[in-house]
């Protein structure tokens, strides 16, 4: 994984992987226990995240859930930050529902519809989205208490988009939203 981001990636993330290939193994280890132990919601290290993602979603699959603490707002399974959101369909008194997920093991999890996953702000005028025509299927759910946000597709009239590539598709929304002072809860695959 460093080898291809160092090779491959973006310059800022190739600039980090060329730092992290020569580390001892020592180093690369604590690195990964550090990333592993932070309080999610202010340690950002998203080749460490990179790395562990296998691990956790073989967890996940095979139902071990890791010795992590598991915050409110935060996986269910393995504490991990949610990284998109999705809305899906729900029963008719209901409307739909939002599914946040995962950035570490790929899971998901129902979550109120009207409550920040970073501070947990519930006031629904603090709580603005944001769409574009250029994606209509995809809006920014920001909030203006803590200044977080995560990226939503809109799942309830049509199934098909794909988080990762509707995520990368759409980057000129994270970029509009850094603009506007907003930061993501947890950085998607382009690391914004």
């Amino acid at each position: 994984m460093i080898r291809y981001a160092a090779e491959d990636g973006p310059d800022l993330l190739s600039a980090g992987a060329r730092e992290r290939r020569n580390d001892l193994p020592s180093t690369a280890r604590t690195r990964l226990l550090v990333y592993w132990a932070a309080d999610r919601s202010s340690a950002e290290d998203y080749l460490s995240r990179a790395i562990l993602r296998p691990y956790v979603e073989f967890l996940r699959e095979v139902n071990v859930a890791p010795d992590r603490v598991h915050r409110r707002g935060q996986c269910p399974f393995c504490g991990g930050l949610p990284w998109i959101a999705a809305r899906r369909e729900g029963s008719i008194m209901e409307g739909a529902r939002r599914m946040l997920g995962c950035a570490l093991c790929g899971g998901e999890w129902l979550f109120g519809r009207i409550l920040c996953p970073a501070c947990f702000e519930e006031d629904p005028d603090k709580l603005p989205s944001f769409q574009s025509d250029k994606h209509p299927s995809v809006r920014i759910e920001a909030c203006e208490t803590c200044h977080r946000y995560v990226k939503s597709l809109d799942l309830s009239e049509d199934a098909r988009p794909i988080p990762e590539v509707d995520d990368l598709v759409s980057i000129s929304m994270d970029l509009w939203a850094t603009d506007q002072g907003f930061t993501r809860i947890e950085p998607g695959l382009a690391g914004l």
